[in-house]
């Protein structure tokens, strides 16, 4: 009533001080907002030469991202460089340093000469190197405070999905197809022999290894090279092969479904990631018979924890291997039998207790 009385422009003060209080408080909750999510940690990741989705190292990477962009409320990316150089890669990670990702994730070895520049020229930034450490080319390696360098275990997991495939198969040959002839593989390899060798000494079976099975094709990413070399030992009586090569796997896997389609009885041994559903060929089956998983996604799921945590393992090297439960075959095989998945989970206790 009082406002009533009051002249028109004095009521009209009133109104105008009224929406600018309003005005101002709605800008202030904009504010809020907009410093609430510009304040998210952001996480990004170059790729090497494979894609995203390369069903192995790359893939296993960005998984682990996504999971903890998933419970940490992250803002997350990827670049994928246009080469495979230093200078390509060292490009992608001034980009996402550019657009404020000063957390970074990268995989594989490619990456070494890159971190040990990067982690110099951004002090300010973290990286995570996933199987590799950083040197300038001489293999004179230097982890500073800001990053850390994480490898696996391979030739534990290797063991595992040997011994795993040869007490299904019981009897037969199984080769391997290498990617590039570099430590991580090889230890795939090893691992994955003594596996076999360790099942026909100690538990009856009978698995053939022939050397001419057992191949390195060079690269990660000559898809059609793994279909011709998977097809070539299949055609040799090769009932499993081993493939621990990124896109050159990827056709090995597509040469077993193919033979699986027309009735062959032909497996593959999937690795760094639970590649089952990538062998799916008919229904739910598939021609993956177990896979050599490095934890991949856990150990870059587990940096970026330990980053919002205030612990950050910067300057250190870390393994990941059966103690921690870092490498193994996956908890479910449905190409193994029950008593074989029995057996393998003995054995793998027998790694953890060294």
């Amino acid at each position: 009533v009082q406002t009533c009385a009051l002249p028109i422009w004095k009521r009209m003060k009133k109104i105008i001080t009224l929406l600018c209080v309003l005005l101002l408080a709605a800008g202030m909750l904009f504010a809020a907002a907009e410093a609430e999510t510009s304040a998210k940690m952001k996480v990004g990741m170059v790729t090497d030469a494979g894609t995203i989705d390369d069903k192995s190292f790359n893939q296993g990477t960005w998984e682990g991202v996504l999971m903890a962009a998933e419970d940490f409320d992250l803002d997350t990316k990827y670049l994928k460089p246009v080469g495979t150089t230093e200078a390509d890669y060292l490009k992608e990670i001034s980009n996402l340093y550019d657009a404020g990702y000063k957390f970074m994730v990268t995989p594989g070895f490619k990456f070494e000469t890159t971190i040990f520049q990067a982690q110099t020229k951004y002090p300010d930034a973290k990286f995570v190197l996933i199987d590799g450490i950083p040197h300038p080319g001489d293999y004179a390696t230097e982890v500073k405070e800001n990053t850390v360098s994480i490898f696996f275990a391979e030739h534990e997991s290797g063991f595992m999905a040997g011994f795993a495939t040869a007490m299904q198969l019981k009897s037969g040959s199984v080769g391997f197809i290498g990617g590039m002839e570099i430590p991580p593989v090889q230890k795939f390899n090893w691992g994955f022999q003594q596996g076999v060798a360790y099942a026909n000494a100690n538990n009856g079976t009978d698995i053939t290894m022939d050397p001419d099975n057992f191949i390195y094709q060079g690269t990660f990413s000559e898809v059609a090279a793994g279909q011709q070399l998977a097809a070539s030992m299949y055609d040799r009586g090769v009932t499993a092969v081993f493939a621990a090569a990124g896109g050159v796997g990827v056709g090995a896997i597509n040469e077993a479904k193919a033979r699986a389609s027309g009735g062959d009885d032909v497996w593959i041994i999937g690795v760094d990631v639970n590649q089952y559903a990538d062998g799916i060929y008919s229904g739910d089956k598939s021609i993956i018979l177990t896979s050599a998983m490095k934890k991949i996604d856990q150990a870059a799921y587990d940096m970026i924890k330990a980053d919002l945590d205030g612990e950050f393992p910067g300057g250190q090297v870390q393994m990941f291997d059966a103690v921690n439960n870092g490498v193994g075959i996956p908890s479910e095989n449905p190409n193994l039998s029950a008593d074989v998945e029995a057996a393998a989970a003995d054995v793998f206790a027998m790694l953890q207790a060294g």
